[in-house]
């Protein structure tokens, strides 16, 4: 009699602590670069395989409006890890250099940047130097924009004259030409002029990589109060990121599907198409398969950092060093992801 009681309770107790486990998952928010379309697959289809779930974290996933918002968030502490622009972290490093929580890089995504200049063959810009004197647009805190100094001194370009809009009138007011160029994520901004009416061949594209501008493009930031108190979380989800980001590579209508459940009005064709592209320029590019998914070259990061210090006029000089963090990486396994490169 004694002994079912006694069988009894130890079965409630290894319950307990199986759903204890199970409750005590470590929360993270997470917020990305941008809205939900296709390239944030490589983060939704992880979520929704229960991929996080199984590496013990409790992951939320939050759209985002450009990258400076998300370096602003994770340093506020309001989010625990995010999505952003190497050069928008770097900027933030610079004019906040007293800042007590500056956020750091702990896997890259996009090994090179996807700003490029777009503009329409019907303009006459056909190279670089046929920007020289003409009417460029962009939202001020574009990307491509603000590292625009960069193109124009490997390219000998001069004499451009700048409008600002909101990114919704960028590819219109090309379209109407009331500007000759635009700078812009290559694969947003080429579907948007599509969706515009404009054919693809009809689109010059200039990707700043192929260029001169070997900057690196987004990484996955941490709060450095979570990579000090909770290492093993970051690492977690780098691992778990990575497994969902190499099935997504693998079969990217499979991804989309994760994005069409959180946003149920998205293009289906279109967001796959995105997501491709994002895929073959930047992510499985060939710098990427040099250097190694995730991975950052230390001499390059260091161009980058001093680049960016003079092309953003910051208040101090970037130091390389200081934002990024290649520690909690997974192994090298583990961080086989990128799918065949393309004959």
């Amino acid at each position: 009699m004694h002994k079912r009681h006694f069988l009894k309770a130890t079965a409630a107790i290894t319950l307990a602590a199986a759903f204890g486990n199970a409750s005590a998952q470590t929360p993270i928010k997470f917020q990305l670069d941008w809205r939900f379309e296709g390239p944030s697959a490589l983060f939704l289809h992880p979520a929704a395989k229960g991929y996080f779930k199984e590496a013990g974290l409790d992951v939320t996933i939050d759209s985002g409006n450009g990258s400076g918002g998300t370096v602003t968030r994770v340093a506020s502490g309001t989010y625990d890890m995010g999505f952003a622009d190497m050069a928008a972290l770097m900027e933030f490093h610079a004019n906040n250099p007293d800042a007590p929580n500056k956020p750091v890089a702990v896997m890259m995504v996009y090994n090179n940047t996807p700003a490029a200049v777009l503009a329409l063959k019907k303009s006459g810009i056909q190279k670089a130097s046929d920007l020289n004197g003409k009417k460029l647009g962009a939202p001020v805190f574009d990307a491509g924009r603000k590292a625009f100094p960069i193109f124009e001194k490997a390219n000998n370009v001069s004499g451009v004259q700048w409008t600002a809009m909101d990114p919704p009138l960028r590819e219109t007011m090309l379209v109407r030409g009331d500007i000759d160029a635009i700078t812009g994520f290559s694969f947003t901004s080429l579907l948007n002029l599509e969706a515009r009416g404009v054919k693809a061949e009809d689109v010059v594209i200039m990707p700043y990589s192929e260029y001169g501008v070997r900057l690196y493009g987004n990484a996955i930031i941490a709060s450095p109060k979570l990579i000090a108190e909770n290492p093993a979380a970051v690492k977690a989800f780098l691992t778990a990121f990575a497994k969902g980001a190499k099935e997504v590579m693998a079969s990217p209508a499979t991804g989309i599907e994760s994005v069409k459940a959180r946003d149920g009005i998205i293009n289906v064709g279109l967001e796959t198409r995105r997501l491709q592209l994002a895929i073959d320029s930047v992510v499985a590019s060939p710098d990427a398969r040099r250097e190694g998914f995730g991975r950052v070259d230390p001499a390059r990061l260091s161009l980058m950092a001093s680049q960016v210090s003079d092309a953003f006029g910051t208040k101090s000089r970037i130091n390389p060093t200081a934002v990024w963090n290649g520690s909690l990486l997974p192994d090298a396994a583990a961080l086989n992801v990128l799918p065949p490169a393309r004959r």
